[in-house]
């Protein structure tokens, strides 16, 4: 007799077990067996915790692990001149967005993009938990009136120099804001590391950038990245706002080549970057 073939799972069966071990981290739930690509997953479940992995595998106690994601267009730009940016990515990508705020203990965006957008930073596409939203808002420009702040659909955090917590409590309440000491230099510039350690004294340890471009270049420039998403869409809008912004390299010798794999996101490509990896070659 030969032996029966083992089930071919799919999305359905992986993403709750994934949820589990996101609980697990959180200190919300027992601990979960490691995911295993030789578990019998069809093509499109097995790529998902392909790609998922290195989130997945986080320790519970570890140091913070920053992914961040950038959706452009094949130019490079992340919206129009004029901040258009709906929708420069497919609906697969969104939902891939929405998979990593339920696997993240916490989503950051800054001001600029929380300003344009007025997101909602939740899993409402998904089954998972909402993350703690956090708003890096050295400035206090954000407006008060902003879902994130009046929802009250998941924690949020308004994130600015300790010295102007209390200006920032005035306009969001006290339970809404997180005032780092010494986080903006003269030019008003976050330290990023700063941020990360006070996140960290929360509990709070995978944190999700999402954007926009500027917050995004700011912790791979700052050495505050692990692992960014970059997904490139089959447009051209030209002339319009630039994505990664970095510091110039006068030789291509240079430049960091980051361990990378691609994904197929419908008509989008999803490039996983390692960036921690490429720090560690330079």
């Amino acid at each position: 007799m030969t032996s029966a073939k083992p089930p071919v799972l799919g999305i359905e069966a992986l993403w709750p077990r994934c949820l589990d071990i996101a609980r697990h981290r959180r200190g919300e739930g027992p601990p979960q067996p490691a995911l295993s690509l030789d578990e019998g997953w069809d093509d499109e479940a097995a790529e998902l915790l392909a790609l998922f992995q290195p989130l997945l595998e986080r320790p519970p106690d570890g140091t913070p692990w920053v992914i961040g994601q950038l959706g452009q267009s094949l130019d490079g730009c992340i919206a129009t001149r004029g901040g258009d940016s709906n929708y420069v990515n497919g609906a697969q990508i969104l939902l891939h967005l929405h998979r990593l705020r339920a696997l993240s203990d916490a989503v950051i965006v800054g001001a600029g993009t929380a300003a344009i957008d007025n997101p909602q930073l939740t899993t409402r596409r998904v089954a998972g938990k909402n993350p703690v939203r956090v708003l890096l808002d050295p400035a206090l420009r954000l407006a008060p009136t902003l879902g994130v702040f009046t929802d009250r659909k998941a924690p949020s955090l308004l994130v600015c120099d300790a010295a102007r917590a209390a200006e920032a409590a005035e306009r969001v309440g006290a339970d809404q804001v997180l005032g780092v000491p010494g986080l903006t230099d003269a030019d008003g510039t976050p330290d990023l590391r700063l941020l990360l350690a006070a996140l960290q004294q929360r509990g709070l340890r995978v944190l999700f950038v999402e954007g926009g471009g500027v917050t995004v270049s700011r912790f791979i420039a700052q050495g505050c990245m692990d692992r960014l998403h970059l997904s490139v869409a089959p447009v051209l809008i030209g002339g319009g706002r630039p994505g990664l912004l970095l510091p110039q390299r006068a030789a291509m010798r240079d430049c960091p080549r980051p361990p990378s794999r691609v994904f197929r996101m419908g008509a989008d490509v999803l490039w996983d970057l390692d960036l921690r990896a490429a720090q560690a070659r330079a």
